[in-house]
């Protein structure tokens, strides 16, 4: 019993190791800042980008939150959400190369967007919500550097990127993934169940024929079987008479 009893100790000291960095790396991931949804389709228009932002210090609240805006693939029309006990300043910059549109040509965009006045406490987050106009349909991703500022002056630079190849880093920057537009795929999705039905209903057709033939087959055998039944009892009687008719 006492190797068994030593196993089980030391079995018991891994899975609480194991189990204790799990919930370390969990909590690692749940303190960064994230922008939601975390993909959206190459040049959609008319949507919003939601910031989160958790509170990773349990003797200060976050004050101020900076997102900067990427500009050489630059978000259009955006739009700030206000939130309850912030103040919101949005900062435009000079675009390098003029973006033609349907609208006209756009020579500036946000590059910038602080929020400060409110407080994110110990163990609480913030939504910080902004509505755009269009994404570009240029990039694969859009990176929106963060920096967050505590009470106690301390700054939190969420401005890494990921590489290929490579491990999170410690401080990554909020990241939108673009996917490739789903127009063409939506329109074949929704040519392909009209093509099915075109190509089935000849089929439905010769269904629905064959099923009113065997109704008819159906009906005609129950028809002849309740005959023969009536025939069956009749002369089951007529016998029974006879017999009786011969004993008296």
């Amino acid at each position: 019993m006492f190797p068994t009893r030593i196993t089980l100790r030391r079995a018991g000291v891994v899975t609480g190791l194991t189990a204790a960095g799990v919930l370390a790396a969990a909590g690692s991931a749940f303190a960064h800042v994230t922008v939601h949804p975390e993909s959206y389709a190459k040049g959609a228009t008319d949507g919003v980008l939601s910031f989160r932002v958790p509170n990773e210090e349990d003797t200060a609240s976050t004050t101020k939150v900076q997102v900067f805006l990427p500009t050489d693939h630059p978000v259009l029309g955006v739009l700030v959400t206000p939130e309850a006990g912030w103040t919101a300043k949005v900062t435009t910059t000079k675009l390098k190369t003029p973006i033609k549109t349907d609208d006209g040509t756009i020579t500036d965009a946000v590059s910038e967007i602080t929020w400060s006045g409110g407080q994110i406490r110990q163990g609480e987050y913030e939504d910080f919500d902004v509505a755009f106009g269009q994404l570009p349909d240029n990039t694969d991703e859009l990176a929106f550097k963060t920096l967050q500022t505590y009470s106690d002056g301390n700054v939190v630079r969420w401005i890494e990127t990921a590489q290929a190849g490579q491990d999170e880093p410690e401080n990554p920057a909020p990241t939108l993934k673009l996917t490739a537009a789903a127009a063409a795929d939506e329109g074949a999705a929704a040519s392909a169940p009209a093509a099915a039905s075109a190509a089935t209903s000849p089929k439905s057709e010769a269904a629905s024929d064959s099923g009113s033939a065997s109704d008819s087959t159906a009906r005609g055998l129950g028809i002849a079987g309740l005959i023969v039944g009536v025939l069956g009892l009749a002369a089951a009687a007529f016998t029974l008479v006879r017999t009786r008719a011969a004993r008296s």
